[in-house]
């Protein structure tokens, strides 16, 4: 059960990014406020070009507000918080092509000074969590794009942070391996207590992994609506997706991004 009743993990309070171009100002995002409590999934969809990219770098610490405020627990989020970590949708970028999974895994533990126990049961644990045992030696190029991003997912999970941020994620493979990183991001939440925000396009993806979804629109963006998803921690993919509740969700949210299109 998600408390709302406690101060948030994640709070956005009247957020607001303006790019200063040689043509003048272009306000992308105006006043956006949502918060998201400790434990809770969020998915945040809007029409493309809205400024959901733009509003995660904000989010992470990577580019700097204009006006407004994000913060973790309480804390201004002035730069990438040490709290937060980030699953890009290009793998391929993010992973080093020449350390192997292990390795991989166990580089953004170096600066944490962590006991040598911890920090391999911490690597251990990541990579039994996304089912790449086994897989250790190998290097990236030498898996399926599923097989990678397991690879950025377990790197993310044993630098053990409060928020998990993940921008398209599952973007860059088959349907039938999103499915199965889908159920491993709820397994995530569930094993490791994290709170997680996913930027999506897909819309199905939004309504089967969220407690709630985002709905950005207008230009500059803003919050268009909140939507309630209530189907439980449990989920799957044949059951979950086959209820009349998922299907009323889906048309709700189509029709709101559509409008703001």
């Amino acid at each position: 059960m998600i408390d709302h009743e406690t101060a948030p993990r994640l709070r956005v309070a009247g957020l607001a990014k303006t790019y200063n171009t040689k043509r003048g100002a272009v306000p992308v995002i105006a006043d956006l406020t949502f918060d998201v409590a400790a434990g809770e999934i969020v998915c945040i969809v809007g029409p493309s070009g809205i400024g959901k990219t733009t509003l995660l770098k904000c989010l992470t610490g990577l580019q700097s507000t204009t006006s407004g405020i994000a913060s973790i627990d309480g804390k201004a989020i002035d730069g990438p918080p040490e709290e937060m970590a980030l699953v890009f949708q290009e793998y391929t970028r993010s992973l080093m092509p020449w350390l192997t999974v292990e390795k991989n895994v166990r580089l953004p533990l170096k600066h944490l000074h962590l006991p040598a126990a911890e920090r391999e049961e911490r690597i251990s644990s990541a990579l039994v969590a996304v089912g790449l045992i086994g897989a250790e030696t190998k290097y990236p190029w030498q898996l399926s794009g599923g097989m990678q991003q397991r690879v950025a997912i377990a790197r993310a999970i044993a630098y053990r942070p409060e928020v998990l941020v993940m921008d398209e994620p599952f973007a860059s493979v088959d349907a039938q391996t999103r499915f199965e990183l889908e159920d491993l991001c709820l397994r995530v939440r569930a094993q490791f207590g994290m709170t997680i925000v996913i930027v999506t396009h897909d819309i199905d993806e939004a309504v089967y992994l969220s407690d709630r979804v985002v709905v950005l629109g207008e230009r500059p963006a803003r919050v268009t609506e909140i939507i309630d998803v209530n189907f439980g921690g449990a989920r799957d993919q044949l059951t979950t997706r086959a209820r009349p509740e998922f299907a009323e969700l889906r048309t709700t949210i189509f029709e709101l991004i559509r409008k703001a299109g």
